[in-house]
């Protein structure tokens, strides 16, 4: 029993593991998506980016026809603000998901040569529940550079 045990330990691994290279989170799997680094087309750039909240301060570069999509992980008391993008090179799309309390989520197929700004911010502190407690007026930005070719 314990060898059965731990082959079902094993495979529930691989499975998660199969699952999170689907994300495209920090790799390329085989299904196209790949994190913002990899660049499998012609142009160098990835037909499919996805970003993250650590994607902040860089930039990236998507195939023309290609897509972005981002997830900001945020909470009830420190809230994403809507993404904003600055620029013609992206449009956005349906990003197909459910948004948590605090998520900025958003998608953009890319529809022209060009480059594209962007950006979010949050609150770095909690919003105070009581009157007295101490609170901070710190923002935390996000910012990524789209190039499309």
């Amino acid at each position: 029993m314990r060898r059965t045990t731990l082959c079902a330990l094993a495979a529930a691994a691989l499975l998660l593991a199969g699952c999170g290279s689907q994300s495209g989170k920090d790799s390329a799997g085989g299904d196209g998506k790949v994190s913002p680094s990899a660049s499998p087309t012609g142009t160098g750039c990835a037909p499919l980016v996805q970003l993250k909240a650590s994607d902040s301060g860089r930039t990236v570069c998507v195939a023309k026809g290609g897509e972005v999509r981002l997830t900001l992980e945020g909470t009830k008391s420190r809230p994403w603000k809507p993404v904003v993008a600055d620029g013609t090179a992206l449009k956005g799309i349906n990003a197909g998901f459910v948004i948590q309390p605090g998520q900025a989520t958003a998608a953009y197929q890319a529809v022209a040569t060009g480059t594209e700004k962007l950006t979010s911010s949050r609150p770095l502190c909690p919003e105070p529940t009581a009157p007295g407690q101490v609170s901070c007026k710190g923002i935390q930005e996000w910012t990524v550079t789209v190039d499309v070719k």
